[in-house]
């Protein structure tokens, strides 16, 4: 810490001199200027500060002096500004190149999809390349806590990345085992926190066609390895990469064999154990799993309205509550698409809507009024959005 408060002691002093010249003047009832000197903040104030600034100003403080690069790059402190970073969350949506087959992905500030100004977007540039060819799977995009898991699958191979774009870090995840021996029909990725162990995992499940399973693998971050578990519990089709919310990844899945059969499949994150969650009365409607106020989230609808369920008290059937019924949109919606992005702090709620060409639709519902709002996003061979929030967690 003496260290550290030296290099603080160095920085300020530079500052000031550098500063001397052009303190702040004042103009008295006499007219005469007068000069103040700067502030001086106490010590133990500084990572109280810093934890509270945007990730892009904290990238460029590290190169300050050695005690604010020690203190941002701190582990501790990433997690101290990712709970306070409440309001710095982008949409992210991921395209394909046509021609190469190569992923694109376009970032939207959560602000600009709020306002009139949805047109205002940067593509990012991932840190390698990736495609598939013209037989290969989708690429999938989730998230959790500002790292993004990003998965491509050609037929000859499966790989993914971790990546923070806010700090431009990035992990390839470890090769994986040849599965084109038992004819895979699809795999999907999901990505969360372990809060017994502090570290995070990555889960992928194959469908196989030969084994008429669906064959589980863990990655924990910081290992050389996959790891084999117990299989999924259902053998029929999953919806989407998994939901992370409260220490587990949850997946809307139905049985081959019994094709009215839908369940929500939750999977422990610690104990690595799987547990079919109950549900709501929904009918006969489509629905997608989201999260929601934090809460893991039911988006159901039909071609006439849309209800919105919260699980208030995860794992407690009880505590499912309809938290919104939304009359005819003006538009139908995807059986495909249709979920839950985000809910901002006055309680509107974004909408992953439906997709016509190569346009995307989203919806801003406001719940206070019932106003409905429609933004188009067109970019390409556009794939699922997703929302991320701006961290300095590392991959």
């Amino acid at each position: 810490m003496a260290q550290g408060s030296n290099d603080v002691a160095s920085s300020l002093s530079l500052a000031e001199e550098t500063t001397s010249t052009k303190r702040k003047q004042l103009i008295t009832s006499s007219g005469a200027l007068t000069s103040q000197p700067l502030p001086t903040l106490p010590f133990d104030l500084l990572p109280e500060i810093l934890c509270r600034l945007p990730v892009k100003l904290l990238v460029q403080l590290r190169c300050l002096c050695k005690f604010f690069n020690s203190l941002i790059s701190d582990p501790e402190f990433a997690k101290k500004h990712l709970h306070l970073s409440t309001m710095r969350h982008h949409l992210i949506v991921s395209s394909k190149n046509d021609k190469s087959r190569e992923l694109l992905l376009f970032d939207f500030p959560i602000s600009s999809v709020f306002s009139s100004s949805i047109g205002t977007h940067t593509q990012l540039n991932l840190p390698i390349s990736l495609k598939t060819n013209g037989y290969g799977k989708h690429l999938a995009v989730c998230s959790c806590d500002g790292i993004l898991c990003i998965s491509a699958t050609s037929v000859d191979h499966r790989y993914a990345i971790l990546w923070n774009p806010s700090i431009r870090k990035f992990k390839i995840l470890p090769p994986q085992e040849d599965y084109r021996w038992k004819r895979v029909l699809d795999s999907f990725y999901s990505f969360g926190y372990d809060h017994f162990i502090h570290n995070y995992k990555v889960i992928v499940i194959y469908l196989c066609i030969r084994s008429k399973t669906n064959e589980v693998c863990v990655h924990t971050l910081g290992t050389d390895k996959w790891r084999r578990i117990h299989d999924f519990p259902f053998c029929g089709i999953i919806r989407g990469s998994g939901i992370f919310v409260s220490g587990t990844v949850n997946w809307f899945a139905f049985d081959v064999p019994n094709k009215c059969c839908r369940e929500i499949v939750s999977f422990d994150l610690e104990k690595e154990s799987y547990k079919i969650l109950s549900q709501p009365n929904l009918e006969k409607k489509s629905w997608n799993l989201g999260v929601l106020k934090d809460c893991l989230c039911i988006f159901s609808h039909n071609d006439i309205f849309v209800d919105v369920w919260i699980m208030k008290e995860y794992g407690n059937k009880e505590s499912w509550t309809k938290l919104y019924n939304i009359s005819y949109m003006g538009v139908p919606i995807s059986h495909a698409y249709g979920n839950v992005l985000y809910n901002s702090e006055d309680n509107q709620m974004l909408v992953d809507l439906m997709r016509e060409g190569n346009k995307r639709k989203v919806v801003l519902y406001n719940s206070k009024n019932g106003i409905l709002n429609f933004r188009e996003i067109e970019i390409g061979h556009l794939m699922s959005p997703n929302v991320y929030i701006e961290s300095l967690v590392s991959p």
